[in-house]
């Protein structure tokens, strides 16, 4: 068997698996999967992860499988079994998209596989760690989307697992509960609360990650040191027109383009993608809003001006604008 005839092989069954998941995806929920798993007996473990494993190549919802590992397996075991099969199907996908089905990922992808491999060029295992704690990607498409990138194996897998946990831990538990709930297990107002303080950990994390995630932060002396050096910089400011001319007034050579108008106008920064671009505006709020919007349009090399203007006026650099009198 020549190999470009198991990849078509592998391709085929993968693309019919995941046409049967989507065709009979209704027919999943906790109690089918709970009362099929039971009747493995002493397997029923192995039966659930291999389960999992082949739920997560053929796109069915996760959240569902790990609820009823919860509900089966309890608390403990039930994290451990549910974690096990997700990142085993996790690095499958990953291994299937790099060298199987590399065409068929970049189609299904799209327009997000190119901000996917500018991320991971950019950050490395960080920038994975980073969409498996928020989850800006759906999961499985993210796991075949990655395997087209150039981080390796073993940093993947390593930063799936661990930032995985939290997800795991929070549905786990919430399956848990809800078979206390049903059977009437003991002391199930504590468990009820303490469900709802890991989905409040799960909720508030990404926006936590998201608030300390700095690396495209750039400050503003390092921006005055660039630009003295005659770096070849966009400097995008993204206030309003009055506040452009206002009190704060602008920096020489600075381009404006309010933020509300961006994503009808980013035709006017050109077609370079590589571009280095830095957003600014009076702090650094709407900045790292335009630098998402950037972010999404496949601008890979985009940094956020810290504090702004505030910051530029504080350290008495030369603006323009302000009205004298």
């Amino acid at each position: 068997m020549n190999q470009s005839f198991l990849r078509l092989f592998l391709l085929s069954i993968l693309i019919a698996g995941i046409s049967f998941a989507v065709i009979n995806r209704d027919l999943l929920d906790v109690n089918s999967i709970q009362n099929w798993v039971q009747q493995s007996g002493s397997l029923a473990p192995v039966i659930f992860m291999l389960g999992y494993v082949l739920a997560t190549l053929f796109f069915l919802p996760g959240s569902i499988i790990t609820l009823a590992g919860g509900a089966l397996f309890g608390p403990v075991w039930g994290v451990l079994y549910n974690l096990t099969g997700a990142t085993i199907g996790a690095i499958l996908s990953f291994l299937l998209a790099r060298y199987v089905a590399s065409d068929w990922v970049i189609q299904k992808s799209g327009s997000r596989l190119k901000q996917l491999i500018n991320g991971v060029e950019k950050e490395g295992w960080r920038f994975v760690a980073f969409t498996r704690l928020v989850p800006i990607f759906p999961f499985n498409l993210l796991n075949y989307a990655l395997g087209l990138t150039k981080i390796k194996l073993l940093d993947y897998s390593l930063a799936t697992c661990i930032c995985m946990l939290p997800g795991a831990i929070a549905y786990t538990y919430l399956g848990y509960i809800g078979r206390e709930a049903a059977t009437g297990g003991e002391s199930l107002v504590q468990k009820a609360m303490l469900a709802l303080a890991f989905f409040a950990i799960v909720i508030f994390l990404p926006k936590f990650i998201s608030r300390f995630r700095q690396q495209n932060m750039l400050s503003i002396t390092d921006l005055k040191q660039r630009m003295d050096a005659g770096e070849d910089i966009l400097l995008l400011d993204v206030r309003t027109p009055e506040d452009y001319v206002g009190e704060q007034g602008h920096i020489t050579g600075s381009v404006l383009i309010p933020l509300e108008q961006l994503e009808q106008r980013i035709h006017e920064i050109g077609d370079d993608r590589k571009k280095t671009i830095v957003t600014i505006c009076r702090t650094d709020r709407k900045s790292d809003k335009a630098a998402k919007i950037l972010s999404k349009n496949n601008f890979s090399n985009t940094y956020i001006a810290k504090m702004g203007m505030t910051d530029w006026i504080k350290h008495g650099y030369p603006i323009e604008g302000y009205p004298t009198e």
